[in-house]
């Protein structure tokens, strides 16, 4: 009994959390098209300045591919007010830290600072739209950062490769078929011209939303953001290509052989609806019960009880035009990754047969729930989710109602779901293995 008061106890709490979370924010536009969007939390002595762009990889040339996540790196390089170098030291400076990343369809910049200042993260953002330096040095500095971080996450590091290998398997037309870190020999060949015409079409204010959160006032705050943000030019319109990817209609089969891995792995990928989309949020629930941390259905029966495999893999691949929902294991002993396959295909189906249990169906909630709790627990995480929900989701306020969306999927509708998107003729199976020895 008292078990089951404390459960009780657990879901009141949780929704008392949910409910008293409810973030405030105010949204508008420059005359330049910058959207703003300010949230004021007086609650503790800190604000995030941030920058969504909505550039990603699937914006460039297939090829000049890697750009976006270049500027990732170059717009730190310095402006004509801030020498290079500069960039740290100041906000350092300042009490403050700062950091950026890049994928598919956006771009996002922040600095973190004490609220007294916030207008050094506002002139910084500021000088990095109106006044970059594009030059031959800073160029070629990142050309070898980037060079560097891609022989370190990608060509050296064990299992470092399969999220290009599935992207290009998944997609034939669409953007999304290249890696965000891009090719190598595209950006050696890129000319300075090049980088130019590419800051000077996307990093622009009418494609970017700046983020102000935490402890600001925010009658004040407007004034800075005119002040600063305001005299900024507006860009060309954007046009962007409408690529359609057609259906995924027999199984494609590729193999890839990494030379830093020892241990083969089996990876199944199906492209799914774009992250805005209802369909999306159902994908979203079946990863997690079926193979997301310990508790999933997969690693209980593949790892735990059936001990076939050393790990199993989910990654959920949430963006603007397509998502994907990939699931794969490592197997361990005798078995083999077809042996993982079959028991993965096992689980799938069960799932477009059957309903899950009630049990299981609160507990997935519960941890959606809990999830969305800690997704807005920071200032940090509340201006992400506020920009993301903005420029890719075209809904800022589904920072407050996102978790009704998964509260109102039926688990009639996930069988349905599971049905329609998770089919074996439907999808990518990359055979991960270690590179062939030579028998000489």
């Amino acid at each position: 009994m008292k078990k089951h008061l404390l459960s009780a106890f657990s879901l009141l709490l949780v929704g008392t959390l949910v409910s008293a979370q409810e973030v405030a924010f105010e949204e508008y536009d420059l005359d330049n098209g910058l959207h703003v969007i300010l949230h004021q939390d007086n609650s503790a002595p800190v604000v995030t300045v941030s920058v969504m762009y909505h550039v990603g990889s699937k914006d460039e040339d297939p090829e000049k591919t890697g750009f976006a996540h270049f500027f990732e790196h170059l717009l730190f390089e310095g402006t004509e007010n801030i020498a290079r170098g500069q960039w740290d030291q100041i906000t350092a400076a300042n009490g403050g830290r700062n950091n950026a990343n890049t994928f598919l369809d956006r771009t996002y910049y922040y600095e973190v600072f004490p609220s007294n200042s916030l207008e050094v993260g506002l002139w910084l953002e500021s000088e990095r739209m109106m006044h970059p330096i594009i030059g031959q040095v800073g160029v070629d500095t990142q050309k070898e950062v980037v060079q560097e971080e891609r022989r370190l996450r990608v060509d050296n590091s064990p299992y470092g490769a399969f999220f290009e290998q599935l992207l290009k398997n998944l997609y034939t037309n669409h953007p999304y078929r290249w890696a965000v870190i891009g090719s190598l020999d595209h950006l050696a060949s890129a000319t300075l011209d090049d980088f130019k015409k590419f800051n000077k079409t996307y990093y622009v204010p009418n494609n970017a939303v700046l983020i102000v959160a935490g402890d600001i006032d925010s009658d004040k705050t407007k004034k800075m953001v005119k002040d600063y943000f305001g005299p900024i030019p507006k860009g060309a319109d954007i046009k962007r290509p409408d690529v359609q990817e057609a259906p995924i209609t027999q199984t494609i089969y590729a193999k890839y052989n990494d030379p830093n891995i020892q241990i083969p792995a089996i990876l199944l990928a199906y492209r799914t609806p774009g992250q805005g989309q209802r369909d999306a949020y159902a994908i979203n629930m079946i990863s997690t019960y079926l193979s997301d941390g310990e508790s999933s259905k997969l690693y209980k029966k593949l790892v735990d009880e059936k001990k076939m495999a050393l790990q199993v893999i989910s990654v959920p691949i949430d963006a603007e035009d397509y998502s994907s929902y990939v699931v794969g294991a490592l197997p361990v002993g005798e078995n083999s990754i077809q042996d993982l396959k079959k028991e993965i295909d096992e689980e799938i189906l069960k799932l477009q047969m059957e309903l899950i249990s009630e049990k299981d169906y609160q507990k997935l909630q519960n941890k959606f729930e809990n999830m969305y709790v800690n997704a807005n627990s920071s200032i940090e995480g509340i201006a992400n989710n506020l920009a993301e929900n903005y420029m890719l989701k075209d809904d800022t306020n589904l920072i407050n109602t996102e978790i009704d969306i998964y509260r109102s999927i039926t688990r009639e509708e996930i069988m349905e779901v599971a049905k329609k998107y998770l089919k074996v003729n439907q999808r990518v199976e990359l055979e991960y293995l270690p590179e062939q020895k030579d028998a000489n």
